[in-house]
């Protein structure tokens, strides 16, 4: 069994795969920036049978990853590490503020990037390590009123295949694709119209928690 650190787990995608990876026996390391949330998930977990913990953490925050990473480290022995944390920007470009546009880039390039590049060392004493970055299908093509969105994914995807060049043979390093899902994500706008036409986020997660010895998940 792993221990796996997985970000954006106090709702939705990453909810579901602490859950998910929960019932196949791993200890769930989760983190986020809300702490309430989390450690809802770890009650479940915990009453499920299962091992979870739960640690604040933005990732766009360079100070607070490089702190939070030193005591999860000096803590636990750390696996995997599952990028799932993100933010959206959706509308035309001409309407998007900076500040929108800042969060969503910090947050989805730099914010994976800067947690990566911290784990990594501690990873790469393990036998088995892996990486998993959940992109979006965003990463794969353009889409109308998603420009800011896109452009980060995309800058995941290059990251990720980067990672897959540099660590092979060190860690494996996943790249996983999937579409819009039912969840949270989509409350403060009105990009999506009718969310009943999404899959779910636990729907999602079995499949890549049943794919995730692949180079890439499509889902």
């Amino acid at each position: 069994m792993q221990t796996i650190l997985i970000t954006g787990a106090g709702t939705g995608l990453g909810m579901e795969l602490a859950l998910a990876y929960a019932k196949q026996g791993h200890t769930l390391i989760l983190t986020g920036r809300r702490l309430d949330p989390l450690k809802s998930v770890v009650k479940d977990i915990h009453s499920a049978g299962g091992k979870a913990f739960a640690y604040q953490m933005d990732i766009s925050n360079l100070e607070e990853v490089k702190q939070r990473v030193g005591q999860i480290t000096a803590q636990h022995s750390v696996d995997y590490l599952v990028n799932n944390a993100g933010t959206g920007c959706f509308g035309p470009l001409t309407e998007l503020g900076y500040e929108q546009i800042v969060t969503a880039i910090q947050t989805n390039v730099l914010g994976t990037i800067f947690l990566t590049k911290e784990l990594v060392p501690h990873l790469l004493e393990k036998k088995k390590p892996k990486i998993m970055n959940i992109i979006s299908t965003a990463g794969q093509k353009g889409k109308v009123n998603e420009s800011v969105y896109v452009a980060s994914k995309y800058a995941v995807r290059g990251f990720t295949e980067s990672l897959q060049k540099e660590l092979d043979g060190k860690i494996h390093v996943i790249a996983t694709y999937m579409g819009g899902m039912d969840t949270p994500f989509w409350d403060e706008t009105d990009h999506i119209k009718d969310k009943s036409r999404l899959r779910s986020p636990r729907e999602v997660a079995e499949i890549i928690v049943n794919k995730d010895e692949e180079l890439e998940i499509q889902v």
